[in-house]
């Protein structure tokens, strides 16, 4: 029920018509419940600039919420006799207009993946279900986590994060696909934990980056600060300590050659290696942990490399039609650019044409 009352007072909130007993509720829901802060921080952003909505369409989906909230839950229904025993028709219809809009936003956020989504135990069977807290970001948009203990998580385009609510407890135990920088508050009493890939890491505090996409042809981890254990799944008894400034490398697509026996136990063996973090030449800034300051840098990538990070961080398309172009190796980084201002930038290096059309990009000789 904290979840609908939350929504309710964020509303308020935003139109202007919360008392200060309400935000204090507020600040106690979104203290329980830090996996918040980030839908409060997209709703906020989007409350400044909203997109054109029909009025009616707006109410509509209001009163239908409130509607269901009704059926399911007799207490908000005390809840909102008792939060305002008088209150102005006018009042009431602004900020229940606030919480039309932000319901509208929230479903489109929620569609996306960006809000928090929990899993709940099964009552129909014995079967027990932890719940989860999940959070992801599309292609073309990053975010910024704070978790129960204070530790900060940065999340890439197209990743998501997982943990237990339970988090913090017992345990400090997460789960990313895709891309994640790691600021972690030490705690000696309980590790900081997480799977990713084909990989798990264990750490105290410290800060790092990890770079875990599916799709991807190896898994990288690296070190910034601290110290961090790194075992491969598939090697439980290895376990490899990396020092400030070392990267990691896991390959992920080892047992796919062809004529390879994958049974056999030597190709069951991920390839590892570890690599000096280089530093920029402008700066002493790492191109690993550079896409934090929204700076997607790239250096001595293929073609066909740079467009993989391309689709992910503008959220388009690009089909690469000649063999050459894909091998082709370029050094730079993009910042501000438009996706046209960066493939115009790309054609003054190799030359080829291109056709955009929607949220494809056609490339060619």
């Amino acid at each position: 029920m904290s979840q609908e009352i939350f929504w309710i007072l964020l509303s308020k909130k935003l139109s202007g018509e919360a008392s200060p007993s309400e935000l204090k509720d507020l600040e106690i829901l979104i203290n329980e419940n830090p996996e918040w802060q980030y839908a409060i921080q997209n709703l906020e952003d989007l409350w400044k600039h909203p997109a054109p909505i029909e009025k009616f369409q707006a109410e509509d989906a209001y009163m239908l919420h409130l509607q269901r909230i009704t059926e399911t839950s007799t207490s908000f229904e005390e809840r909102k006799a008792t939060t305002s025993p008088i209150i102005g028709i006018t009042k009431m219809r602004k900020w229940y207009w606030a919480a039309a809009v932000i319901l509208l936003i929230a479903t489109g956020l929620l569609t996306a993946g960006i809000l928090p989504i929990t899993e709940r135990t099964n009552n129909k069977t014995n079967l027990v279900v932890k719940e989860l807290n999940e959070i992801s970001t599309r292609q073309g948009s990053k975010s910024k986590i704070q978790l129960p203990d204070g530790s900060i998580v940065w999340l890439n385009v197209g990743s998501k994060l997982t943990y237990n609510k339970e988090y913090g407890q017992q345990l400090r135990e997460v789960t990313l696909t895709g891309e994640g920088y790691f600021d972690v508050i030490k705690n000696k009493e309980i590790p900081f934990i997480i799977h990713a890939s084909n990989i798990n890491i264990k750490v105290l505090g410290t800060a790092f980056n990890v770079k875990a996409y599916p799709e991807d042809k190896q898994t990288e981890t690296s070190l910034i600060r601290g110290s961090i254990e790194v075992t491969i799944k598939n090697r439980p008894d290895n376990k490899i300590i990396l020092s400030p400034n070392e990267k990691l490398i896991v390959k992920t697509d080892f047992s796919t050659k062809k004529g390879v026996d994958i049974s056999d136990a030597k190709y069951q063996q991920p390839p590892i290696s570890i690599n000096k973090l280089k530093p920029g030449a402008l700066d002493s800034a790492v191109a690993e942990t550079q896409w934090v300051e929204n700076k997607l840098v790239f250096n001595d990538e293929s073609f066909a490399e740079l467009a993989v990070l391309m689709e992910r961080w503008y959220n388009v398309e690009i089909e690469i039609n000649d063999p050459e172009l894909l091998q082709k190796r370029m050094t730079g980084n993009f910042e501000k650019e438009t996706i046209e201002q960066a493939i115009e930038a790309l054609k003054l290096t190799i030359p080829f044409k291109y056709e955009l059309t929607g949220n494809k990009i056609i490339i060619h000789r």
